[in-house]
């Protein structure tokens, strides 16, 4: 049986009413990620929890702030889960996802977060989640508005990737 992990992919609390950047439907697709998370330790997927940065000076992401955190809600649903740490869309560009994946014998992801359009697309088609079966989660995911989030899910939908509902 293979294994699987969830990737969970910038839930941080820059993107809720209290961040710089809040987005369309951020609360239900948290609700979907803790269903996600609960879904995979019941199932014995592996969860990896993705946390984007950005460079000093950047309007968004800055490291020691408290809108670079992971939200609350999703630490305490995945507290023993890695962190990997990244400054571009692409959650396996200049990262340890790879090693971490490989380290815990996945060989199928399913990928949830925010925003669909840019962090969860660029993850899902990247060069690098070509080793994997890949699945996105759109109920777990959520953008700016939701021509954009549904625009996005054609897209990542036209590169093969495909979708799953838990």
């Amino acid at each position: 049986m293979s294994k699987t992990a969830l990737i969970v992919v910038d839930v941080q609390n820059e993107y809720f009413p209290h961040g710089n950047y809040p987005q369309h439907g951020v609360e239900k697709a948290l609700l979907s990620v803790k269903q996600a998370i609960a879904h995979a330790h019941s199932h014995d997927w592996s969860v990896v929890l993705v946390q984007h940065f950005m460079p000093e000076g950047a309007p968004l992401f800055q490291a020691g702030t408290d809108n670079v955190a992971i939200h609350a809600e999703v630490l305490a649903a995945a507290p023993d889960a890695p962190v990997v740490q990244k400054y571009h869309a692409d959650s396996f560009l200049d990262t340890n996802l790879e090693a971490v994946l490989k380290e815990q014998l996945v060989e199928n992801i399913v990928i949830c977060g925010i925003m669909t359009q840019n962090c969860v697309a660029y993850t899902a088609i990247s060069p690098d989640a070509a080793l994997y079966d890949v699945k996105v989660l759109p109920a777990a995911c959520c953008a700016p508005d939701p021509v954009v989030h549904g625009a996005a899910l054609e897209a990542i939908r036209d590169r093969g990737v495909a979708f799953i509902e838990l």
